[in-house]
């Protein structure tokens, strides 16, 4: 018996020993890549899925195909799941997959006066430079702004498209973004397309000038240069997933769940970046770009109950995978449920973007997958436009349906930014709000009949019942909001009568009814609806005709209100010196 005890000490310990020079040996090769790259990529399996939810906090998860899982990871990362002790595979960087050969068009670029033809992965001057070109090109259709700077100093680009591009408009405002993930950039070549098409065809196809007309459309092609051109500027081979720092931007952001770093990292600056970006916006809808699979992926992923919004989601999504089975080859964009997937029913992610995004920020955001190959041979971008731009344009299309309108002030007419809520149905933020200065919402739901609450600081709360929307219309919903600080019972339309009008400041005004409340009284409001200029009145005097002496405020347009205590009168006023 001791001499089998002393035998099974020497087996375990051979396996143990086998199990250290293994791990040592994967150390060495993997301080290499780290050193390369910053980064890992490999591949191992799962007993069940029930494991991703305690991996995906360790390691960043990039695909689940049943058991076996690819994903990456930094130095940290990697060695913290070293510790559970799973066999594993390190794969070759997507990045270096393609040689620097394969990367360049067989024809060299070559561009008309017009169009370029996309068949190509653009230096980082290069790209640069069309994004300039573009606003060069067509000044009134185009705005670049700077989203931010990436840590080692690249620019991050989005260009605004509207036909009044200088101006926030009455309009939705709906966002492309693609490439956090440095090394999928199938995305990055077909947002400049999309530009190009686009500018291309305003005024020439009347949908695509519609669009414009009617909606806001900004584009950001290169989410995470560094990652992009890791290997240098000239070229996108070497392009890794991370970030100059070695984080995965898409694990950054704030998480509804998880908290404000659910990777235990700090916001890294393109993060920060794009959370102002976001800020300083009023986003309806969007999509951000990713490679490494074929699907929609829509809210949420970090958690598993379902988006109040769910049934518009799997809406959307059917109609982007069906309309790119009609144009694509047999067999692509059919995983997960022939394309369509909830992000959390594939595998749970947190700290992404689109929660991000969905959560803080009430914009309709999806993660799309549109290919397999993270960076394509250049002979497919062409081919991969055709199987996508129609879905490109559908899904743009949908920021403008569901219900939408101006918010205002009953009294002085002007915007108010106010809350948009669904009775019954909104749940985990997925409410809107309208916002300065145009007073514009829209709230993008699926077909049906909803109670609708309309609610602002200062304001009476007002819900209108039994809004009917229809797929793929807009349904025109302009709602006005009486304020808190006036009791009177109505606005009427009919004006009082002022003269002389304009005037030096010294006019008459005749009252249409009888001061009947205390805090009767004239005001007049400039153009922010700020009071300037307020004259008591006597209730129950009989007083008809009001003289008034303005001549402190300067030359402008105003607004004239009379509250008698029952309604609300108003008028304009015109003050010439």
């Amino acid at each position: 018996m001791k001499n089998l005890f002393i035998f099974c000490m020497i087996a375990l310990f051979a396996i143990l020993q086998r199990i250290f020079i293994a791990q040592s040996v994967y150390h060495k090769k993997s301080d290499s890549i780290f050193n390369l790259n910053g980064e890992i990529y490999f591949k191992f399996h799962i007993q069940d899925a029930e494991e991703l939810t305690s991996l995906t906090k360790i390691i960043s998860i990039d695909q689940v195909k049943g058991k076996e899982v690819i994903a990456y990871a930094n130095r940290k990362e990697f060695e913290d799941f070293l510790n559970l002790n799973k066999s594993f595979q390190i794969l070759k960087s997507p990045g270096t997959l393609l040689s620097k050969l394969e990367l360049l068009p067989k024809q060299g670029i070559h561009q008309s006066k017009e169009r370029t033809q996309w068949d190509f992965y653009p230096t980082y001057q290069q790209y640069v430079d069309y994004m300039v070109g573009f606003v060069t090109n067509h000044p009134d259709l185009c705005r670049l702004d700077t989203v931010g700077t990436s840590i080692q100093g690249r620019l991050i680009l989005a260009l605004k498209i509207s036909d009044n591009v200088n101006l926030e408009e009455a309009e939705p405002q709906f966002l492309y973004t693609s490439s956090i993930h440095g090394d999928e950039i199938t995305g990055y070549v077909l947002m400049l397309h999309l530009i190009d098409y686009l500018l291309a065809n305003y005024g020439i196809d009347p949908k695509i000038t519609d669009l414009i007309n009617t909606t806001e459309i900004f584009i950001n092609p290169l989410a995470n240069p560094d990652g992009t051109y890791h290997g240098g500027n000239n070229s996108v081979y070497g392009a890794v997933r991370y970030n100059a720092n070695s984080i995965d931007l898409n694990r950054n952001f704030p998480d509804p769940k998880v908290g404000q770093h659910p990777d235990g990292n700090l916001w890294q600056v393109e993060t920060i970046a794009w959370m102002d970006y976001a800020s300083n916006n009023h986003f309806t809808m969007g999509a951000n770009f990713h490679g490494g699979a074929e699907v929609f992926n829509y809210p949420w992923d970090t958690w598993s109950r379902l988006a109040a919004d769910d049934d518009w989601w799997q809406f959307v999504g059917r109609e982007w995978a069906d309309t790119v089975h009609v144009y694509g080859p047999a067999g692509y964009f059919t995983f997960m449920d022939n394309g369509v997937t909830n992000g959390y029913a594939w595998y749970e992610i947190n700290g992404g973007r689109q929660d991000y995004m969905n959560y803080w920020h009430n914009c309709r955001e999806v993660t799309l997958e549109i290919s397999d190959i993270k960076i394509l041979p250049v002979s497919q971008l062409i081919p991969f436009w055709n199987y996508n731009y129609r879905s490109f344009m559908n899904y743009l299309k949908e920021s403008r349906y569901g219900f939408s309108g101006i918010i205002t002030d009953t009294v002085t007419d002007l915007p108010v930014a106010a809350k948009v809520f669904i009775q019954g149905h909104d749940k985990d933020f997925s409410e809107v709000y309208s916002k300065l200065p145009s007073g514009f919402y829209t709230r993008l739901i699926y077909e049906g009949i909803y109670d609708v609450t309309f609610s602002a600081q200062g304001y009476f709360t007002k819900t209108i019942k039994n809004v009917s929307v229809s797929k793929r219309t807009s349904t025109p919903l302009d709602v006005q909001l009486r304020p808190l600080t006036f009791d009177a019972q109505d606005k009427v339309v009919t004006a009082m009568l002022v003269y002389p009008n304009p005037t030096d400041g010294r006019f008459r005004l005749v009252l249409p009814e009888t001061p009947v409340h205390p805090s009767c009284s004239i005001q007049v409001l400039n153009m922010m609806g700020n009071i300037v200029y307020t004259q008591k009145l006597n209730p129950g005097q009989g007083q008809s005709t009001i003289e008034i002496n303005a001549t402190d405020l300067s030359e402008g347009l105003y607004f004239l209100k009379f509250n008698s205590g029952y309604r609300i009168y108003l008028d304009k006023l015109i003050i010439r010196k």
